[in-house]
């Protein structure tokens, strides 16, 4: 059994994760611990708030005592409105207060596309323009070419996580490019899980999502590689046949 380990910011789409742990069909549990949210609200100065150490180290000890093997800030907007360089400095003390491999979901956007060989990129954002940008500005920090940018706007991970099928397909189809590679849909608000495969099979591209890659990332930190085409392309590097 491998144990992945979680800190999820309030409640909004935390219901994708049972889903992934069911979809991915393999000894692999997945623990979700809630941390403060504070103030439900994409600006930046509310986001860095969020994504303080004190808020994250408040949750590690509950995935210890679960057994956790990596913990993952599943927060895309609360990790890189720090930037390349303070984002790797949220993710080295969140290692040290677990006790165990860290990430977030900002780098787990960063590492599923080395994993699928992409570099050019649309985004397709619930935030408001200027988060929007940062997270932009985060992956070509990273190396990759932004082709487009589609904001929508919204204020709070409440309002995203109403969005539905409906909301959803029209954020992909708005803010996808011709000239991208993939589609990213940052926001761990968004409730994406249950669509990717018709997503993908929308656009004909690959379709990165942030809860997605938030436990693709904490398989990669376990050194667990597993094969789920429910789950999307990149799911699908490794061969059917386990160990």
């Amino acid at each position: 059994m491998t144990a992945l380990g979680f800190l999820y910011p309030g409640h909004s789409a935390e219901d994708d994760y049972p889903r992934i742990e069911q979809l991915l069909g393999s000894d692999i549990r997945v623990d979700l611990v809630h941390t403060d949210i504070g103030e439900d609200a994409h600006r930046v100065d509310a986001l860095r708030r969020m994504g303080a150490p004190e808020r994250l180290s408040a949750g590690v000890e509950a995935l210890r005592l679960a057994g956790a093997e990596a913990v993952v800030w599943a927060c895309t907007s609360g990790s890189f409105v720090y930037g390349w360089a303070g984002a790797h400095e949220q993710v080295r003390s969140l290692a040290l207060a677990a006790g165990m491999p860290a990430s977030s979901t900002s780098f787990a956007f960063v590492h599923a596309l080395g994993e699928i060989g992409v570099h050019r990129v649309a985004v397709g954002a619930t935030y408001p323009d200027d988060v929007a940008e940062l997270f932009a500005d985060f992956l070509r920090t990273a190396g990759a070419t932004v082709t487009g940018v589609r904001p929508s706007g919204i204020i709070t991970a409440a309002e995203v996580g109403g969005w539905g099928e409906r909301e959803l397909f029209e954020l992909a189809r708005r803010a996808d490019r011709a000239d991208a590679q993939a589609l990213l849909l940052p926001d761990t608000a968004l409730h994406t899980v249950a669509q990717l495969p018709a997503l993908e099979k929308e656009l004909g591209k690959p379709v990165l999502t942030a809860n997605q890659v938030t436990v693709w990332e904490a398989l990669r930190l376990t050194d667990r590689r597993v094969n789920a085409p429910a789950l999307g392309s990149l799911f699908t590097r490794e061969p059917i046949v386990q160990v």
